[in-house]
């Protein structure tokens, strides 16, 4: 039996509910060496300076919400893009899976906890259309994991409005727990492979690694040409 009819009896195997063969062990590209949370802090937030990122390691949700606070007011955001998910929603102290709405009038435990109620919020856009999210001034998202190696945030975007987010908006902003925050990309493939096998998931993972940059002929380099102008990740502790 040659590959591809192996590759077709698996294929057959499978669709006739045959046996599951267990994936290959992952091979160690770079040695796990687990160091402290500290180390990793501190790498990530280097690395992501490096790349023209802003990183700010913050003790406390309470502390995220007043840094988000001066962001927005910085940036004269008017219209906030927001994934809806446990932390996001936690900094904006309500619960937006309930309550997901765009009309900042009906959220008043959102917009209002950053003391700027002007500021209209979109949870969520079924159908997106990038033209109507091209006002978003800025986005909050949620990190599933870090690397620290590479400054990076990995998102799970189950949706297209999901996505939009990592691209469109000038400023986009990332909340991130400590815990979730790996060495590199080895340490963090365990985690990788057991979302990627839940037959639930829907969409795809977004890599984000500082704000978008690119450069010319001359290599002058230039930001948010591709995407966000300004990122800011928040390393949560707690």
């Amino acid at each position: 039996m040659d590959s591809r009819q192996a590759i077709l009896q698996r294929i057959r195997e499978r669709v006739a509910g045959g046996p599951v063969v267990e994936p290959p062990p992952a091979p160690q590209v770079w040695p796990v060496e687990n160091p402290p949370p500290s180390k990793k802090i501190e790498r990530f937030l280097a690395e992501l300076a490096a790349v023209a990122g802003q990183g700010r390691h913050v003790r406390s949700v309470e502390e995220v919400r007043q840094e988000l606070t001066r962001l927005l007011a910085e940036e004269g955001v008017r219209r906030l893009g927001c994934q809806d998910r446990p932390l996001v929603r936690a900094v904006f102290g309500a619960e937006a899976g309930e309550n997901a709405t765009s009309s900042p009038q009906e959220l008043p435990a959102t917009a209002q906890a950053l003391g700027r109620p002007e500021v209209q919020i979109v949870w969520r856009e079924p159908d997106p259309d990038p033209k109507d999210l091209e006002s978003l001034g800025a986005s909050v998202i949620e990190a599933d994991l870090l690397l620290a190696d590479t400054g990076s945030a990995m998102i799970a975007c189950p949706t297209a409005y999901e996505r939009l987010l990592c691209y469109l908006p000038p400023v986009c902003v990332v909340v991130g727990r400590v815990d979730r925050l790996f060495e590199h990309l080895p340490a963090a493939w365990d985690e990788i492979a057991r979302r990627t096998a839940d037959p639930q998931l829907r969409g795809e993972f977004v890599f984000v690694t500082g704000p978008s940059r690119t450069a010319d002929i001359e290599k002058i380099l230039i930001l948010g040409v591709h995407g966000p102008k300004r990122l800011v990740v928040f390393l949560l502790e707690t």
